[in-house]
């Protein structure tokens, strides 16, 4: 029963791509109606931010691994 429940809703997810993304285009719109370049660049600036710190921490999290495997 939970696999048929779990294969209907990927299922819904995959039909409504639209909707995982609204918050991206609401973002966009924002930005893009404000015509200010620094709040664009702000923007931009806040999604890398966003984006390195997980690679950063899995990379340490790996580095701590090898180096407790070599030892």
């Amino acid at each position: 029963m939970k696999t048929r429940l779990s294969i209907v809703l990927l299922f819904l997810v995959f039909l409504s791509p639209e909707l995982m993304e609204a918050q991206c285009a609401m973002c966009r719109a924002v930005v893009e109606s404000e015509g200010n370049p620094e709040s664009a660049e702000a923007l931009n600036d806040g999604i890398v931010y966003l984006m390195a710190i997980p690679y950063i921490l899995v990379a340490g999290l790996f580095f701590f691994i090898y180096r407790k495997m070599r030892k």
